[in-house]
């Protein structure tokens, strides 16, 4: 009888320890999804700062190409009004591509595939993968820079 009896309490002693274990996987798993809901939207927060960069280097680069235009045509109408005088300048080069911009670019869209490549929620992967590529390319193409800088100043 109290082999019965034993055996009956370690049954439920282990049937109760079982049961809390269950209520900490699903407290880690509430927790898991709260981390990965922050991570998608940091990521988002991320893509939207990248794209808010480019949208800038767009406006700029257009602001570069009205003055250009600007001096063409104010370079033409003073040829045509006056030709004696001495050349006008010429305007300024096209601004060129950081090596920090182009990496970034390149990183992004390499991890884009990559990412919707390799995850089996291709979106999810994509967007992870974006991040992850623009941030590498952006590292590397700022190491270019500097080396590149430091290569002109001596």
């Amino acid at each position: 009888m109290k082999a019965v009896i034993s055996m009956l309490l370690a049954a439920s002693m282990l049937a109760a320890c079982n049961t809390q274990s269950d209520k900490q996987e699903a407290l880690l798993k509430s927790q898991q999804k709260t981390i990965d809901s922050m991570r998608v939207a940091m990521e988002k927060q991320a893509i939207i700062d990248s794209m808010n960069a480019l949208q800038t280097q767009r406006q700029e680069a257009e602001k570069w190409e009205d003055l250009e235009k600007n001096e063409a045509t104010n370079h033409t109408q003073a040829v045509a009004s006056a030709p004696a005088q001495a050349p006008v300048a010429p305007a300024p080069a096209k601004k060129k591509w950081s090596h920090t911009a182009k990496g970034a670019l390149v990183g992004a869209g390499t991890g884009a595939i990559t990412g919707a490549i390799v995850n089996k929620k291709r979106v999810e992967g994509a967007l992870i993968g974006t991040v992850i590529g623009a941030g590498v390319g952006a590292g590397t193409g700022a190491i270019v820079d500097h080396t590149v800088k430091k290569r002109q100043g001596q």
